[in-house]
């Protein structure tokens, strides 16, 4: 395995894998919850030695791993495809639109990448309970990946999360805890719930390996594109983490040589819910008080990475767009009617985004939709805009 340290993302103080677990000790001593998060850490590896290990005849992404291949539990994430679509080609007018579809991952979303990591890194530490907050998918991935691993999962939900997300979590096995309040809420009983009782906390960011797990899809895509990359990628942001992820696996991929640069990231939030990309374009950060939309998966008050989701953004030539929920509804129904890819509201945002900024794309050969979840996570808000048919009689024909 490729040795590594943990580097913190704000003061860059360095630290050996089990120095610390969290987020920076130095600069979480100015972190309270309800802000985002200081002193994310992210994992820093030989970059020389795995330009001189990497074969593109037989490649090892093992290479760019924090967790050792022997901790990893025996579920099946990852793999999934890059689909080119011509008719989204035409509609955007570039030449290469290319849709990575992470709802057929195991539990239906990205995040069972980051827990899939987590958990092998409990394994490691010889941790039984992992706990964590969230508005339902990170909270169905854990409780698939403990499930599959035998460990438990102590799951804290708003009380508003999407009923296909909760079945998921009850029949994993996970002790789900729906709080009356919201995801920042959630995240808040989390950390005091770990700190009282014990385990490992999965908490997006607050764990450094969610962002190692999710930049996983970014080493498939170099992969899957014949170790090539877009030219960009429009990624649906909440919390920041997987556009965090995204960005770090690119990043892996330069700083050992294996790419030439990076893909231009673009941040996609719902407009009732954009406080990154208002960060972003104003240099100045500011909660979202109330945030509002269909959206579930990227609604959130206090963005846990926004930091880091900044930096992303920004190192890359990258930008902004915010989205409507009508927008999203509107690129939810385009996706499945041309891609037969029925994507979650959250992952809609990423075609919603591109139709609206579309004059912007023209300059690129080749650009890439995240879409990070499937449809069936939330079937009750499409069923609010479409109306199913009656019955009709059985001799109708």
């Amino acid at each position: 395995m490729n040795t590594f340290i943990y580097k913190c993302t704000i003061c860059c103080r360095e630290y050996k894998r089990d120095e610390v677990r969290y987020i920076c000790p130095v600069c979480a001593m100015d972190y309270r919850p309800g802000m985002p998060l200081k002193g994310v850490l992210t994992a820093e590896f030989d970059y020389g030695y795995i330009k001189r290990k990497f074969s593109r005849k037989n490649p090892d992404f093992s290479l760019f791993s924090a967790v050792e291949k022997k901790f990893y539990p025996n579920f099946p994430v990852g793999n999934t495809p890059i689909i080119k679509n011509s008719a989204l080609s035409s509609l955007l007018h570039v030449e290469n639109v290319l849709v990575k579809y992470e709802g057929l991952n195991p539990s239906g979303s990205l995040k069972d990448r980051a827990s899939l990591l987590v958990v092998a890194e409990s394994i490691r530490l010889n941790e039984e309970r992992i706990v964590c907050a969230s508005t339902g998918n990170a909270a169905s991935a854990l409780a698939a990946v403990c499930a599959s691993a035998g460990k438990k999962a102590v799951i804290f939900v708003p009380k508003n999360a999407p009923r296909a997300k909760l079945v998921q979590i009850v029949l994993y096995g996970a002790k789900i805890i729906l709080v009356d309040g919201s995801y920042d809420d959630a995240f808040a009983m989390s950390l005091r719930f770990t700190e009282k009782k014990g385990g490992l906390n999965r908490n997006t960011a607050y764990h450094p390996l969610t962002i190692e797990g999710k930049k996983t899809v970014s080493l498939e895509i170099f992969y899957q594109m014949n170790f090539n990359t877009p030219d960009a990628i429009l990624v649906p942001v909440g919390d920041g983490v997987i556009i965090s992820g995204v960005y770090k696996g690119f990043y892996d991929l330069f700083m050992s040589g294996l790419i030439k640069r990076m893909p231009v990231l673009i941040s996609v939030q719902a407009e009732g819910s954009n406080a990154i990309n208002r960060f972003i374009k104003t240099n100045k950060y500011s909660d979202m008080e109330n945030p509002r939309t269909i959206a579930d998966s990227i609604s959130v008050s206090t963005p846990s990475n926004a930091y880091m989701a900044k930096k992303a953004v920004e190192n890359t030539g990258g930008f902004v767009v915010d989205v409507s929920d009508h927008e999203i509804l509107n690129a939810q129904r385009i996706l499945a009617s041309t891609t037969g890819i029925f994507a979650e509201p959250a992952a809609s945002a990423p075609l919603a985004g591109a139709i609206k900024i579309s004059k912007n794309l023209k300059k690129y050969k080749t650009i890439l939709l995240l879409i990070t979840g499937n449809g069936l996570k939330d079937i009750d808000t499409p069923l609010r805009t479409i109306r199913l048919p009656k019955p009709v009689p059985k001799d109708w024909i």
